[in-house]
């Protein structure tokens, strides 16, 4: 069983997310300006899906990285954890993460914004007994 969901927000948003061991949770995020228009990736080279146990641990061993894609036309990103990043998941554990674009700065900096930010809960594979 895949999730999937759509997410149109003023950044930055919030999104907790309830993920099943073995599945593909994918989400997009259709990102808006203040005044509800649209918020153009165009300009941005690379997004990031960034869990780990405490928000902003980037570096950390415990980081796992999900998929960000920003799409063709500018107007999305498309979000996912897979079997093989939630396998690296402790259903003890409530996760954090984030979602990042970037782009070159004209100076020193690059630009850097997040969009959404959120918790996980993971769920462990539900197994069941054929009996005897």
């Amino acid at each position: 069983m895949s999730a999937w969901y759509n997410k149109t927000m003023a950044f930055p948003g919030e999104l907790n997310i309830n993920y099943y061991k073995g599945d593909t949770h994918e989400f997009k995020i259709y990102p808006q300006k203040a005044d509800n228009s649209i918020f153009q990736l165009d300009d941005y080279s690379n997004a990031t899906f960034k869990i780990a146990e405490v928000r902003g641990a980037a570096g950390v061993a415990d980081q796992i990285t999900g998929s960000a894609i920003i799409s063709a036309d500018g107007t999305h990103i498309t979000c996912a954890i897979t079997p093989a990043n939630g396998a690296l998941m402790d259903s003890s554990i409530t996760y954090e993460y984030d979602v990042q674009i970037y782009a070159p700065g004209s100076g020193t900096y690059d630009k850097v914004f997040t969009l959404l930010t959120g918790s996980i809960s993971v769920t462990d594979d539900v197994t069941q007994g054929t009996g005897s």
